[in-house]
């Protein structure tokens, strides 16, 4: 006995120890999977310069490349989302900056980099400082939609902090001069390059938030180079952009120019003209938007008509459906249904019955002499008898069932208990259960097995 005890508990532990190490074994996908989180969320994303090699651009669009320098290659994927942004063509040999994530192309097992943005290397250090200053105020919420402000809808006066002799600012009042001409317009001027362009542009930001005389600013200027542009990517212009009490709109360069100043203000237009539209455009629609909302109002007024409609026929059905009246005939007819089905199958036990008589006499026939055909015969007459007379007992007593719920049912329709002399009272289609549901003065109506009357009720 404790032998035998000793052997399962030897063999148990085999088998615990087997499961054990089924249940640690990976497939090759699994292990791959495993890989490429742990790449992505350890090292997330980087900056890397190198030598471009194999370069090639499939039919998709995606970019496909090596990254190396003097000792070492990784493979590098763009894909057609990001390299349209990107303003130049890359080429093998190449040197270049990069950003990009690290994860792992899972059919291949090999580690490479999604590649966010690329820059010549010559344009990199000014690049990597934007990115940099652009992932920090990113962390902070500067650039979240939730904290940006809405433009008001019919601005009465706006600012402008730019050059007072650059074309950004003719074009501004050339537009709104032609568009929207109510509007007043305050020229804040400053520098918008050079040393002093970023306090200049602080200052005139904080001078319209004092003075609190107009509803909007407009902060920016014409094109140029990255450098002319540099001024409007300094990090506490952009936190006093972000700090405005007033809403502003910044219009710097052109539409292919990003700056910080576009992505911390509450709204950026792609030029200066076109923050000038933006403005003005409610100012030249007023009538329009009018028409319109008067149009909307129609239109859904009608439509809660209709909808309305729709709702009146629906309850009406409802109310059809779920009257006593429906209800009873539902329940007739499933009673029709089930004596059908009960005698459809009982003819077809008869009729199996018949059928399994008549092979049986197929059988004897050939395999009995005419003395054991004739008692088999008889024994077959007898069951046939017996299969009668059961069925027929079967059915009689199904019958009797189905008249006993038929009896049933007739005794709780509400028609009947109106024939044995009570009589039901509505008011206002809902049955009156209790006096006090009725005051003097409610007309009702009584309901007889033999008529209706309408009453009113002269005193509670």
């Amino acid at each position: 006995m404790l032998f035998s005890y000793i052997i399962f508990k030897l063999a148990s532990s085999a088998l615990m120890q087997t499961n054990q190490i089924a249940a640690n074994i990976l497939s090759v996908s699994q292990l791959n999977q495993q890989v490429r989180r742990l790449l992505e969320h350890s090292l997330g994303t980087v900056w890397l310069e190198g030598e471009i090699s194999n370069f090639s651009t499939p039919f998709s669009g995606h970019w496909y490349f090596s990254l190396k320098d003097h000792s070492a290659q990784v493979r590098c994927a763009m894909f057609k989302n990001s390299n349209r942004k990107v303003v130049f063509k890359p080429e093998s040999g190449m040197q270049v900056l990069l950003k990009a994530k690290i994860t792992m192309y899972e059919p291949r097992g090999d580690y490479q980099l999604i590649v966010e943005a690329i820059h010549p290397a010559g344009d990199g250090a000014m690049q990597q400082a934007y990115e940099q200053l652009k992932m920090k105020l990113a962390g902070e919420g500067l650039f979240a939609e939730a904290e940006k402000q809405a433009l008001p809808a019919y601005p009465s006066s706006i600012g402008i902090i730019s050059s007072a002799s650059g074309a950004a600012l003719q074009d501004i009042l050339s537009v709104l001069a032609r568009r929207a001409p109510a509007i007043r317009v305050i020229v804040y001027p400053v520098s918008v390059q050079g040393e002093l362009a970023v306090p200049q542009l602080i200052k005139m930001i904080q001078i319209a938030n004092q003075r609190q005389e107009v509803d909007l600013l407009v902060v920016g200027r014409g094109g140029g180079s990255k450098e002319d542009l540099w001024a409007f990517n300094d990090e506490v212009l952009a936190r006093a952009i972000f700090d405005s009490r007033i809403p502003v709109i910044s219009a710097v360069g052109h539409e292919v120019d990003d700056s910080i100043s576009d992505l911390v203000a509450d709204v950026r237009a792609a030029t200066p003209s076109a923050a000038a539209e933006m403005i003005s455009q409610q100012a030249t629609h007023i009538a329009q938007g009018i028409t319109h909302f008067k149009q909307q109002l129609v239109q859904l007024s009608l439509h809660e008509f209709r909808r309305q409609q729709i709702r009146l026929v629906q309850l009406e059905n409802t109310l059809t459906t779920l009257s006593p009246l429906h209800l009873l005939e539902q329940q007739q007819q499933r009673f029709d249904e089930l004596e059908h089905r009960l005698r459809f199958a009982i003819s077809q036990q008869q009729l199996q019955g018949r059928e399994r008589q008549s092979g049986l006499k197929q059988r004897l026939k050939h395999a009995l002499l005419e003395r054991k055909i004739t008692q088999q015969q008889q024994r077959i007459d007898e069951q046939t008898r017996r299969l009668i007379s059961a069925s027929q007992t079967t059915l009689n007593q199904h019958q009797h069932l189905l008249a006993g719920a038929c009896r049933q049912l007739d005794n709780l329709s509400p028609l009947k208990v109106l024939d044995r002399g009570f009589s039901l009272v509505t008011h206002q289609q809902q049955l009156v259960k209790q006096a006090s549901q009725l005051k003097a003065g409610d007309v009702i109506n009584v309901k007889f097995s033999d008529g209706n009357l309408t009453a009113t009720v002269n005193h509670q």
